[in-house]
């Protein structure tokens, strides 16, 4: 019996805006301080204008700066995922990563090298637009779209924080790493106990032998 982590990986896991804003500032040719920290899902407040700009620039960001394969991790996902997976929860990556066509093939490349190049432990791999029709026992996402859609279908979501996500009326928040940990693992622990199943023996650590 597995508890099932539906997790996103963009904004969750990996610093897309921070990536981004690297990218965008090279294309309009500006210092990467002017524009600003906080940005919006859109990315108007770096002057992109509308859904074919942001296309073009995603698309030149994916094909020309491997976008996918270059961003930092979000500090503390790679040993908190590492720790929960060891625990024994079934750790199912749900990206909309495949949103623009006809490059499918460098995006899921960047994204598998990109995750065993830092050591990221999951067990599947999906590329899903609607994220709720993927089956998990909890989800982690930043988008507003699928945190409302989630929740409004009932489904347990953490909303990992972030500038795009700050209005969203969210019923359960992690602004780090350390938060999104202990939040997944409460919920775990209680699914364990009520499955009748017996916890872990500490962070990290696997549950007793043949109780997975």
């Amino acid at each position: 019996m597995n508890f099932v982590l539906g997790l996103d990986l963009d904004g969750v896991c990996a610093d897309f805006y921070g990536r981004m804003r690297e990218i965008v500032a090279e294309l309009n040719e500006v210092p990467i301080d002017s524009l600003p920290g906080q940005v919006s899902f859109g990315l108007a407040e770096w002057g992109v204008d509308g859904i074919e700009e942001y296309r073009r620039i995603h698309r030149f960001a994916v094909t020309q700066r491997k976008l996918f394969d270059s961003m930092k991790p979000i500090p503390g996902a790679v040993p908190a995922l590492r720790r929960l997976s060891n625990e024994g929860i079934h750790i199912r990556i749900i990206t909309h990563r495949l949103f623009i066509p006809h490059f499918h093939q460098i995006a899921v490349t960047q994204t598998t090298t990109w995750l065993d190049r830092h050591g990221f432990l999951y067990h599947d791999l999906c590329f899903m637009k609607d994220k709720d029709l993927v089956d998990a026992d909890l989800y982690v996402e930043d988008a507003e779209q699928n945190i409302l859609r989630l929740q409004e279908q009932g489904k347990p979501v953490i909303t990992f924080t972030n500038s795009t996500n700050v209005h969203t009326a969210a019923k359960r928040r992690a602004g780090s790493w350390q938060d999104a940990e202990a939040m997944i693992r409460e919920t775990y622990y209680e699914y364990r106990s009520r499955s009748n199943l017996p916890l872990p023996t500490g962070p990290g650590k696997e549950p007793p032998s043949g109780s997975a």
